[in-house]
Order: C-alpha cells, then structure tokens, then sequence
C-alpha cells in the first residue's frame, strides 16, 4: 500500500512572500496591492523594503497567513505578469 503525501506546506501557515524587481516607481506598492487582493492578513509593521547594493533593485518581503496553495498561486501569477518582477521568493 502507498503511503500517503504529507501537503509540502500546511495551512494556514505564515507566509513571508518575497518579490524582487526593478526599483521603478510603484514596484513596492504594486507589491502590497496585488497582496492584499488575496490576503486581509498584511501588517504594515512587518512589510520590509531593501534595494540591492547597486540601487538598480528592490526586495519587497510582506508576511501574510495564506489560506491555500490555490491562493499563492494566484499572488505569485499576478506578481509574475508585473514586468518589473525579477523573482519570487
């Protein structure tokens, strides 16, 4: 008999979601809006903002509770289709 696999993440679980993209005007924002399309769970208090030695990027972590595989999945496309993002963490 095959042993059933566990989820790779169970949820709700806390989430700390990293974007990383060109330091063009709004790219932080974007960030934060497209978030908290999916997620009422954002504290402002947690989000952190770092540009890269050069200035020529920026990590935007926002730390939320997702819910669902199917909600990650959902921020990470929409994050994806801005052409400002260069990783997703």
């Amino acid at each position: 008999m095959e042993e059933e696999k566990k989820p790779e993440i169970e949820f709700p679980c806390y989430f700390p979601l990293k974007a990383i993209g060109d330091d063009v005007k709004n790219y932080r924002e974007n960030v934060l809006k497209i978030v908290a399309e999916h997620s009422d769970t954002i504290q402002e208090e947690h989000i952190t903002t770092r540009l890269s030695n050069g200035g020529k990027y920026i990590a935007v972590t926002v730390p939320f509770t997702a819910i669902s595989r199917e909600q990650l999945n959902a921020i990470y496309q929409k994050l994806s289709d801005l052409k400002s993002t260069k990783y997703l963490l």
